[in-house]
């Protein structure tokens, strides 16, 4: 039988060779990698190789970072600096021209445009005196777009809920002919009008709350939660004779109130029903114990606090309870919310909210809601507008598509992210005793833009930039992914509060994320498992971190560079004249999203191309053109080193009996500065991958924070070996195409950067008609061996180091993980140790949930489904998630859920990844099954990435049977606290509480001593 065995491997050997042998020649010669290899090598002697200083690198990039920024802070603090005037006139032609600035919108430049939601009435005197006096911003915000044409939408959100907007633009309504757009909910207006603030939500739930009353207080209590902010904390309570925590797991501390936290709240507030009495006393002690424990933990905010009660009526005033935990400081405000037109109860709530410098409202339909919840927001800015302080506040990275839509923007790509720079206004007139906010001024800043300053070339193949806010969110990262596509790109619920934790998830201690939270400069060190190909691949590398704060701002900035080839950089020198040359040659394209030189920053320079660009500034014909001179000399400098590969793959397209059958149909290269070139050997409507090197294929092209996947993996395998796989990158996976690459490295040691790679795209059919062909060569002598793969005896297969099969007798197997179909042999790989299997993490995914079902998304603490192949003692952990859905979901269950209807939703994933073994070349191995031995043997493909498995057919395995969030919300990691904070202030006029003025006499003659005894103490 070993004999036997040992035949065998003879066999696949000789098959192995003759293929690897066919296919590198193959790709060697129309790839041009050995002649790419030669030219870079000829001027060896006068590069030099230079290690990158990680430390110096983040320090630059923050100082720019931080130029940034407040050139556009600028903008706002002259926007809310500016005299608002009465006497303006309104009026003037509205005329709109599109504009590619602004995502070829339709704008006027010289006009804003004043929107008011449709639920509030714009006739009212407040709303339109504001917007004339209002009117004066025009003349600002045109100054400051001349100033900084980066700029885009520059806006002023009015307390009184109208939003002037900068440029001038038509807004459009909902198909029901609505513009719910409130300029008052967004985070950049909250976090600017008032201070970080500490929050618990009262809600009565007593039986006299049944029917219209709850409905609306659950209204309340959600358009509450929309005021809060991701510097906020909260938590709701419902009293009837009892304390009921609507969240249990959370009962007596607070939470964040970032977006996963709040949307987990309000799924319990359907929840709720009425019965019982209401002791609201029992509910205020508990509330104020859980604010005042909080604030004594530092955890909280550590500044504002407040008690929102939700209610139909007080039958007391409960001075006990406020005179025990609230007097004389008053540090929590109250503020009481009356349900219902009844208003019995009115003068208890109204004193509570006098005497404890909140506000009362009255709430009696559903659409009073939004306009009584809005006015706590005036009292809590009083502090900040007493104290004249125009804090500067940032948002963290977010897509508002409420106002996309109105502004009916479409982009393919999907919206891009946004944060916001935001300072409140406020009135100029002496009015200290009670402080008037007139509203918050922004603007909007891409981080497209901040993208641009990074210097990708400087960064390694595998090195990224990457920011945080002061709570640990990512403002942007490589891997974080805020939409997801089905029918059209879509935000993800939880996309703008994703940690870094949650993407640098090796880090278990959260070294480097709390180190950038608490605004330090350092460096670290880790292991890292870095996905490609949406999921299904994994590198394995060592990275250094290196960080530092981003001053005036909430951000830090990171960069991480991969040891190896990732640390070094080489500087070469050619000739402004020969480089210019080549560059502009019609083969040659950059970067799309790579800055070489700024084209944005005046008005004059934004028809230029990037090459176009160079040209003028290399010879000095536009001086006030800002370019990168150090990219621009090594794009000049690859330019000229890779156009012999022009005339090389000319001639072979002109040589009449190359390719004759067309199995090759693209060649291309691209370089470490982000130059890359393109050979087409059949017409473009011929090519079988329609996507590959365009916009569409984002892994395959040259992006602000990745190089191309064909790049990336080519760098990571042994020089001068091709790497292969069926590209899984496109929009729909293409099977009828082979991709094949290799690195070119400058120096043979492990200090050399990697300078380019080189490859090509070949027809899948070309590609496996090679790999027959060398299955059936043999050295018997009567040409007859012991095997063939046309024998129904045995299985041939190809495989690539990760597991994903390129040429199998079923062509339907094509692209699937070979422990789909041959489990049993996969699983045995796995046991000799000629694959490993990776476990990876994805706190970013999305599952599907079934309506109707209790089966529903699960987490990392209960196993996802059962994946298609079955594996002794591995079980893969993968319900359909995200990008990662290769594998199918649990069969069993499919078919009764295949009517049921589905919904999206966040979700914690564990899934594995499978990586070759590169020290073992060959192996035999046997399997056992029900009594029948079933042999196999893998042999690799010389100078690739490829394996060759032969399965005895004779025997079946596949019946090896598989062996078989409340601690998240509690989670409270490290954040830097806002700096400013404006809780209360001596001078408020505390009787600007809520109809204080038509107070009942009895009512008035009481509060009025205690207001005096509580400030003269």
């Amino acid at each position: 039988m070993y004999a036997r065995l040992y035949s065998i491997l003879h066999i696949v050997k000789l098959w192995a060779s003759a293929f690897g042998g066919e296919i590198k020649s193959i790709s060697a010669k129309y790839s041009g990698s050995q002649l790419l290899q030669k030219k870079y090598k000829e001027p060896e002697k006068s590069v030099r190789v230079e290690e990158i200083d990680g430390v110096k690198l983040v320090k630059n990039l923050a100082v720019k970072m931080e130029e940034m920024f407040q050139k556009k802070a600028e903008a706002t603090r002259v926007s809310s600096g500016m005299h608002l005037s009465n006497n303006v006139e309104l009026g003037g032609d509205f005329i709109l021209e599109p504009n590619d600035h602004f995502n070829n919108l339709s704008v006027n430049l010289s006009l804003s445009v004043v929107q008011v939601p449709t639920n509030m009435y714009n006739k009212d005197p407040d709303i339109v005196n504001g917007v004339y006096w209002s009117e004066a911003l025009n003349k600002v915000f045109v100054e400051n777009f001349e100033r900084d044409p980066t700029l885009i939408w520059q806006y002023f959100g009015s307390a009184k809920g109208f939003f002037r907007q900068y440029p001038g633009v038509k807004w459009h309504p909902d198909e029901h002919g609505v513009i719910g757009f409130d300029c008052r909910n967004r985070k950049w207006y909250i976090q600017a009008a008032t201070s970080p603030k500490d929050v618990v939500i009262l809600v009565d739930v007593s039986g006299s709350m049944k029917g219209l009353r709850l409905t609306i207080a659950r209204q309340t209590v959600s358009s509450i939660l929309d005021t809060l902010g991701d510097d906020d904390f909260f938590n709701i309570i419902a009293y009837n004779q009892e304390i009921h925590y609507v969240e249990p797991c959370l009962n007596g501390t607070l939470v964040r109130a970032d977006r996963t936290n709040k949307d987990h709240f309000r799924e319990h507030l359907d929840k709720l029903f009425a019965k019982g009495i209401g002791l609201l006393g029992e509910a205020l002690t508990e509330a104020f114990s859980i604010l005042n424990d909080f604030n004594q933990t530092g955890r909280g905010s550590v500044c504002s606090q407040a008690i929102m009660l939700v209610t139909d009526g007080a039958t007391e005033m409960y001075d006990d309870v406020f005179e025990k935990y609230n007097w004389p400081e008053r540090k929590v405000r109250i503020f009481p919310y009356l349900i219902g037109r009844e208003s019995a109860f009115a003068d208890n709530l109204k004193w509570m909210a006098c005497a404890n410098k909140g506000y009362f409202s009255q709430i009696s339909t559903l659409a009073d809601v939004q306009e009584n919840v809005m006015r706590y927001l005036h009292v809590m800015s009083r502090p900040k507008v007493i104290d004249h302080e125009h804090d500067t506040v940032w948002t963290e990275a977010y897509v508002d598509r409420s106002f996309l839509f109105l502004l009916q923007l479409n982009d393919k790509s999907g919206p891009s992210l946004t944060t916001t720079v935001a300072m409140p206004v406020f009135s100029t007139k002496n009015e200290t005793n009670q402080g008037i906010l007139l509203g918050v001024v922004g603007t909007d800043i891409p981080l497209q833009e901040l993208m641009k300053l990074i210097p990708k070339h400087m960064l390694g193949i595998h090195g990224y930039v990457f920011a945080i806010t002061n709570n640990g969110y990512i403002l942007t990262h490589p891997d974080l992914r805020p939409l997801y596509q089905e029918g059209q790109k879509r935000r993800k619920p939880n996309y703008s509060s994703v940690d870094l934790s949650e993407v640098e998830w090796e880090d278990k201690d959260y070294i480097l994320r709390n180190a950038m939270v608490n605004r330090r400069t350092g460096t670290f060190s880790m292991e890292v498992k870095r996905t490609v190909d949406r999921g299904r691949r994994v590198l394995k590398m060592h990275n250094d971190y290196y960080y530092t704060d981003i001053n005036g701002t909430p951000f830090s900035v990171g960069v991480a560079l991969s040891r190896g080839h990732g640390k070094y950089f080489f500087r070469g020198n050619v000739s402004m004249e020969a480089g210019l040359r080549d560059l502009e040659q019609p083969d040659v394209a950059l970067a799309d999203e790579w800055t070489y030189c700024n084209t944005e920053e005046k008005h004059e320079h934004r028809h230029l191309s990037q090459i176009q660009a160079i040209k003028l500034y290399m010879m000095g014909r536009r001086p006030h053109l800002k370019c990168d001179r150090e990219l621009i000399q090594e794009v000049l400098f690859d330019a000229v080193v890779t156009a012999p590969l022009k005339s090389y793959w000319n001639s072979l397209a002109l040589n009449k009996s190359e390719n004759s059958d067309k199995g090759v149909e693209i060649v291309f290269l691209g370089t470490r500065t982000g130059l890359s070139r393109t050979k087409l050997f059949v017409p473009t409507d011929q090519l079988s991958n329609q996507d590959f090197l365009t916009a569409e294929d984002k892994e395959g092209v040259f992006n602000a924070d990745h190089f191309p996947l064909w790049y990336k993996r080519a760098a990571e395998q042994v020089p001068g070996t091709f790497v292969y796989s069926i590209p899984f990158s496109t929009a729909l996976e293409n099977k009828s195409v082979v991709l094949a690459s290799t690195a070119i490295q400058l120096l043979d040691d492990r200090k050399s950067p990697i300078v380019a790679a080189v490859g090509l795209q070949m027809k899948l059919e070309y590609f496996q008609r090679k790999f027959w062909t060398a299955c059936r060569q043999c050295t018997a002598l009567d040409g007859k061996c012991i095997i063939s793969c046309d024998s129904e005896d045995i299985n041939c297969y190809l495989i690539d180091n990760n597991g994903f099969i390129l040429v199998t007798e079923e062509q339907s197997q094509t692209g699937l993980f070979f422990g789909e179909v041959e489990g049993a042999v996969m699983n045995k790989l796995l046991q000799m140790g000629c694959f490993k299997r990776i476990t990876l993490y994805d706190y970013q995914a999305l599952c599907r949930e079934y309506a109707g079902s209790s089966d529903s998304a699960r987490t990392l603490s209960d196993p996802f489904s059962v994946v298609k192949w079955l594996l002794t003692e591995l079980v893969i952990f993968l319900l359909e998630f995200n990008l990662y859905s290769w594998w199918n979901v649990d069969f069993s269950v499919k078919a009764q859920r295949s009517r049921s209807k589905t919904m999206m939703v966040p979700c914690d994933t564990e899934y594995p990844a499978f990586v070759s073994e590169r020290t073992i070349k060959e192996t035999t191995g046997n399997i056992e099954c029900d009594g029948c031995l079933r042999s196999f043997v893998i042999q690799q493909i010389p100078s690739t990435n490829l394996f060759m498995v032969v399965v005895d057919n004779k025997c079946d395995c596949s019946s090896i049977p598989p062996s078989l969030k409340c601690d998240r919300l509690k989670l409270q990691k490290d954040r830097k606290k806002p700096e400013s904070c404006h809780p209360f202030h001596p001078e408020e006029n505390a009787m600007e509480c809520g109809s204080a003025s038509r107070l009942s006499s009895r009512l008035a003659a009481i509060l009025l001593p205690l207001l005096a005894a509580t400030i003269s103490r």
